[in-house]
């Protein structure tokens, strides 16, 4: 995919303590959930299969950290096949391929609209944080089809991801609703037209494009803080502990 940005072809080093602790946070979380988890996973099991046909699990691959760019120019991206509850339909994507996924989308189950809106349609992807693809915090992992197009349409969209891991939760998950929208009444949903269209194109209004403007700078806000220790901290930590009570409030989605 050609890119126009300028950009180093090297990934930002990160401090050994940041890389040590982040991992360390993983693994302890990771195998804690999957561990006190097994009854919930049990009876979300059950829920997802009396629900609708169809598999319990859905796999699917993902675009990891941004490796490098080639000599064309061209995005390079690990990938790794996330695990995570059936939340749509099995024919949820047949006659449309590959689509970003709104609010309200008539694919979604019955179930899978309450699994989306607390996030628990996501613990699965515990095992891809124990196995290293992925981590508890950081950028919502995407489709690589998807994040191509992204790039396209977003300058440094890609950007979110490097040097960095996908993540579980992260700040533009405890910050934005699921699709990117900011919650009304927020300090960034009034700057929402100077983000999202600032030269007021009347085509460009209600992009799907849009909400991922927004997630952008909040992605990027944390990979910045990912080159000092003591910020990192003190912001995983703050993610961590608003992560549950994003999904009991069941913001988004």
């Amino acid at each position: 995919m050609p890119v126009s940005q300028d950009v180093s072809l090297e990934v930002l080093p990160r401090g050994l303590a940041v890389r040590f602790t982040k991992r360390a946070i993983d693994i302890l979380i990771a195998s804690i959930g999957l561990v006190l988890g097994a009854p919930i996973f049990a009876l979300i099991a059950l829920a997802v299969r009396l629900d609708s046909k169809g598999p319990i699990f859905y796999r699917q691959w993902r675009a990891s950290m941004l490796e490098a760019r080639r000599a064309n120019g061209e995005l390079h991206f690990g990938r790794f096949r996330m695990i995570k509850f059936r939340s749509m339909r099995v024919d949820a994507e047949r006659g449309t391929g590959a689509v970003l996924a709104e609010e309200n989308d008539p694919r979604i189950t019955r179930i899978g609209r309450f699994l989306r809106k607390t996030r628990l349609d996501e613990l699965p992807q515990l095992w891809n944080v124990l196995t290293g693809d992925m981590s508890v915090v950081g950028p919502r992992p995407e489709r690589p089809e998807l994040l191509e197009n992204l790039a396209c349409a977003i300058p440094f969209f890609e950007e979110r991801l490097r040097g960095a891991k996908p993540g579980i939760t992260g700040l533009a998950q405890v910050s934005l609703t699921y699709t990117g929208r900011p919650p009304e009444g927020s300090e960034i949903a009034a700057l929402g037209e100077t983000i999202v269209n600032p030269f007021h194109f009347e085509e460009a209004e209600g992009s799907l494009a849009d909400d991922m403007r927004t997630k952008l700078l909040f992605d990027l806000a944390y990979v910045a803080a990912l080159e000092n220790f003591w910020t990192y901290l003190r912001l995983e930590i703050s993610i961590l502990f608003r992560t549950p009570l994003v999904m009991f409030r069941g913001v988004g989605r």
